[in-house]
């Protein structure tokens, strides 16, 4: 269970990349540190994935240069499940090391949970929705309710925010990166989409660099789950009282926060793909 009291000055994981004890120490480690990385799920993590952050991070910081407000303007949306049991999604621990290691999660058999998205920016919080079928039933996310959410509920959400002004962010799942969602996301914000496949490239595998991995599922999950709600129903009233109580100050530390986490990450991307230059010359 996370302790509240730690997001009165949220900071991001970009400060605690577990993926340093890896990171060549000196010059005897210098070559198992360019073996392959694997996640706890054995999705390989190669040396491009810094490249690839390395330069996102330069582009934002490119873009504070002449916007100082660019990261005020950037909407970061995600999705995470909510079991009703309390058992915490291990999508976004990642267990680190050279070699393939084996790891197995032991997961619910038939699980209840709710599916639910949210867009967090400095502006506040657009959601939560949640993933539900035409009866109303609770359902994960894919390309067609994904799309549905973006025009039904997302575009209504932004007609009064100055949409011209702002970015959108997503991962790259493929719920979120069919064409034509990607056609539909670019007809609203333009060449200001920041995803896979999109006008800016959203590294793969950076939650260090959205505030909903590294700030608002830990704290709704820390919340949530007090008073131990014993239905999907209660649950959902959970989250939404959650969300609806975070406080505008909150967010702005969540988001000045961000720009710290982009320094840290562009200088580890660049000492990374410099050590995997080094092994490979």
């Amino acid at each position: 269970m996370f302790d509240s009291s730690s997001y009165d000055n949220p900071t991001s994981l970009a400060h605690t990349d577990a993926s340093r004890d890896v990171f060549p120490r000196g010059d005897g480690d210098r070559f198992n540190s360019c073996q392959v990385i694997y996640s706890q799920f054995g999705l390989a993590i190669h040396q491009n994935d810094h490249q690839a952050r390395r330069r996102f991070v330069e582009l934002a910081q490119n873009e504070i240069a002449v916007v100082p407000d660019f990261h005020k303007r950037i909407l970061f949306s995600d999705e995470a499940h909510f079991w009703l049991n309390g058992y915490v999604n291990k999508q976004n621990c990642r267990i680190w090391s050279e070699a393939n290691p084996q790891v197995y999660v032991e997961t619910p058999l038939h699980p209840e949970k709710l599916t639910v998205w949210c867009a967090l920016w400095a502006g506040g919080i657009i959601g939560p929705y949640f993933f539900k079928n035409d009866e109303g039933h609770n359902v994960t996310v894919n390309g067609d309710r994904y799309r549905a959410m973006i025009t039904n509920f997302f575009i209504p959400e932004l007609n009064n925010h100055d949409v011209q002004e702002l970015w959108f962010q997503q991962d790259g799942a493929t719920c979120h990166t069919a064409r034509a969602t990607i056609d539909l996301l670019k007809d609203t914000f333009g060449d200001r989409l920041i995803s896979r496949f999109g006008p800016v490239n959203w590294p793969p595998r950076s939650c260090g660099l959205t505030p909903l991995d590294y700030f608002l599922w830990g704290y709704v999950k820390s919340l949530v789950y007090v008073d131990k709600p014993q239905t999907l129903d209660l649950l959902e009233d959970n989250i939404r009282r959650v969300i609806a109580d975070i406080r505008p100050q909150m967010l702005e530390k969540v988001i000045e926060n961000w720009t710290t986490s982009v320094a840290v990450l562009c200088q580890k991307s660049y000492l990374k793909c410099n050590a995997t230059r080094l092994c490979l010359e």
